[in-house]
């Protein structure tokens, strides 16, 4: 039988910034919402990011697209073998310039899927100047796990993640 652990009560923390624009990561990598699927993914693995806003051309946020989104998309895609499979000589395929293509060529099938496809069109956002506190209730209620920040027009400034939250509690 396990017995719980318990933690002893130590200071109080608190959040020692007073608004969104103090709180946010601002200029946000975002992906554009045409983007494909394997621009993102590769944006994901180069920046060690686990989800990204998705705006449109006038860099406003139209959605939010994660790692989730991408796995699920993977898991639930399936290929079917072709009735008369293609072959082809390697004598017959050319560049678009016309140059032979050398040994070790492959043929690649390309998931033309685009963000938007799968991005969560959901997006819940707050101004800069909305207050920490209001943040950190709208988190809690939504039950997400980053904010964006949006100026007057709309266009995206910044985000407000959990962690960055927690980098501004102190004793």
């Amino acid at each position: 039988m396990k017995t719980p652990m318990t933690l002893e009560a130590g200071p109080h923390l608190a959040l020692q910034v007073e608004s969104a624009a103090d709180l946010m990561t601002p200029n946000p990598v975002s992906v554009r919402e045409d983007a494909t699927l394997r621009e993102a993914l590769a944006l994901f693995i180069d920046k060690g990011f686990s989800a990204a806003p998705v705006i449109d051309h006038a860099g406003r946020p139209v959605g939010v697209l994660s790692r989730s989104d991408l796995l699920i998309h993977d898991r639930e895609t399936t290929e079917h073998l072709r009735k008369a499979p293609e072959y082809y000589h390697k004598e017959e395929l050319h560049t678009p310039n016309g140059e032979r293509l050398g040994k070790g060529f492959q043929v690649e099938k390309v998931d033309r899927t685009r963000v938007t496809d799968l991005m969560t069109p959901a997006v819940f956002s707050v101004a800069p100047e909305t207050s920490a506190a209001t943040v950190v209730h709208d988190l809690l209620s939504l039950n997400v796990h980053r904010l964006f920040v949006v100026d007057e027009n709309g266009v995206l400034v910044g985000v407000i993640s959990t962690f960055d939250v927690l980098r501004h509690l102190q004793p």
